[in-house]
């Protein structure tokens, strides 16, 4: 895949390190904060007032956000694949007379804090809609290479690209129409719209790929059998054949590896936003 030289995300966080806090728009370190809470203690005020009288600013504390290291490949890696992401959906949102709002992504070991609760690595890359962020454990990407045998650059994008259509499912209204229709329905109906949501999601990072082809000649040979091959390792049946040894199509809600393939293949072949309406064919 060819992605070096190209422009890279202002919205990614690094959280796989430590890190200081903001106050005010300053900068805080954390040997700042423990001054705070000591002296706080023994003279018996708010810590943030102590901090407050430090750092000249007003008593609110927030988490500063920081990028990654300008030395980090895969780090730049992704910051290329969101940015790329970034370009084509403000495109096609602008084409419909629509804004594309970006998402952030935010790197971590681990676990994290998110809107939507604590973000685990063994829950693999996620979209968190109640903040609009993408999360993930670099690590994924050796999971995927070590337990699916599944490697490439253009197949570690698709992962960021499928995420990004979360996100565009989120923008358009598409996933909260989902979640309200899962709530009134039984539980393998809700199961059912589960994986159409998921299909979608797949067709479209072929969209983004199609369109990111078409302007900036990203793929290379081989690259578009990497994504596929992403997209069928990860199918339902393929994960439930390989942890538990037998597959029960009622529990599915992502989809099986060849419903993935098939609809990632109608998105990368159409790039066609329409192409990916999954709700309306007769069967997944």
């Amino acid at each position: 895949m060819r992605w070096e030289g190209n422009r890279q995300s202002e919205n990614v966080e690094d959280r796989r390190g430590g890190g200081g806090f903001g106050l005010g728009g300053r900068s805080v370190g954390l040997g700042t904060v423990a001054v705070a809470v000591v002296a706080s203690y023994f003279l018996g005020v708010d810590p943030m007032m102590v901090l407050s009288l430090l750092t000249g600013g007003p008593p609110q504390v927030a988490e500063v956000r920081q990028g990654p290291p300008a030395d980090d490949r895969m780090a730049q890696f992704v910051s290329t694949v969101l940015a790329d992401t970034e370009d084509t959906w403000t495109e096609l949102f602008a084409a419909q007379g629509a804004r594309y709002d970006k998402p952030r992504l935010v790197l971590f070991s681990g676990s994290t804090p998110t809107a939507c609760g604590t973000g685990q690595s063994a829950m693999g890359p996620f979209y968190c809609p109640a903040d609009r962020q993408i999360y993930i454990d670099l690590s994924f990407y050796q999971l995927m290479q070590e337990r699916f045998r599944v490697s490439g650059e253009f197949a570690q994008a698709y992962v960021i690209a499928h995420e990004v259509g979360h996100h565009v499912q989120h923008l358009t209204g598409i996933s909260d129409k989902v979640h309200e229709a899962r709530q009134r329905a039984p539980q393998a109906q809700a199961n059912a719209l589960s994986v159409r949501l998921e299909l979608q999601a797949d067709c479209f990072a072929g969209v983004w790929a199609y369109h990111a082809n078409r302007t900036r000649s990203i793929l290379e040979a081989g690259d578009v059998e990497a994504g596929l091959n992403a997209a069928s390792a990860i199918g339902d049946d393929a994960l439930q054949r390989q942890s538990q040894g037998q597959v029960v199509p009622d529990s599915f809600t992502h989809g099986t590896s060849a419903q993935r393939v098939r609809w990632f293949r109608r998105g990368i072949d159409s790039g066609e936003i329409s192409a990916c309406n999954t709700f309306a064919a007769a069967s997944p």
